[in-house]
């Protein structure tokens, strides 16, 4: 019972501190609209279950004893979010999207977003690794484990959903789509400052 109310207090921590993945869904959901912002949702879910996944086959251990690894897949985070910040800097602009909430976000796009945002994020990585490694003990039955998992992955995927469904709301959008220019700007440069940040850490954080 223990493990698992640290499982779901550590799943509700990652999940509403603000991040990477939670400035692509606000974005992604503000701009291409409910659907967008469901679908990035998923993709973040999707790439927490591929951590979860390495870490309970046993490869983030190998991982969180590789300080060499560690940074690798640390740059390899940033480098994307650096990307996807000056990709959304500069494709930002004043024009509103279509009637249908989807205009330049099909729901597959959003999808990738969602999930290379989060498969790339070396905090994303530090959680599975936190819960597998050091909540969990080798007595913990696989099945347990697997439903840890997606305890935290269907955790984030519904605080993100909720995240959507708030901001998508008529009166809520429109104020914010007042300043779209502003807004994904202000975006793109959030996304390139974590993307810096992990950069700037990477040789003084040790897994």
């Amino acid at each position: 019972m223990l493990e698992l109310l640290t499982v779901i207090s550590l799943t509700i921590v990652v999940a509403i501190v603000p991040g990477p993945d939670f400035a692509v869904v606000l974005r992604n959901a503000l701009i291409g609209g409910r659907l967008a912002g469901i679908m990035t949702a998923l993709g973040i879910a999707l790439a927490l279950g591929v951590h979860v996944s390495y870490a309970l086959a046993g490869i983030g251990l190998i991982v969180s004893q590789s300080i060499l690894l560690f940074n690798a897949l640390k740059l390899l985070g940033a480098a994307y979010l650096i990307f996807l910040g000056v990709t959304m800097y500069r494709t930002a602009s004043r024009d509103m999207p279509g009637s249908n909430g989807l205009s330049g976000m099909p729901p597959l796009k959003a999808l990738r977003w969602g999930f290379f945002t989060n498969v790339t994020n070396p905090k994303a990585t530090m959680f599975a690794l936190s819960v597998f490694l050091q909540v969990t003990s080798p007595m913990t039955p696989l099945w347990t484990q697997i439903g840890y998992g997606m305890i935290m992955a269907g955790g984030v995927f519904l605080w993100f959903v909720l995240v959507t469904l708030f901001f998508t709301l008529p009166s809520v959008r429109f104020q914010f789509m007042r300043a779209k220019l502003w807004l994904e700007r202000s975006f793109g440069v959030l996304l390139t400052l974590f993307g810096i940040g992990i950069a700037v850490s990477t040789n003084s954080t040790r897994p």
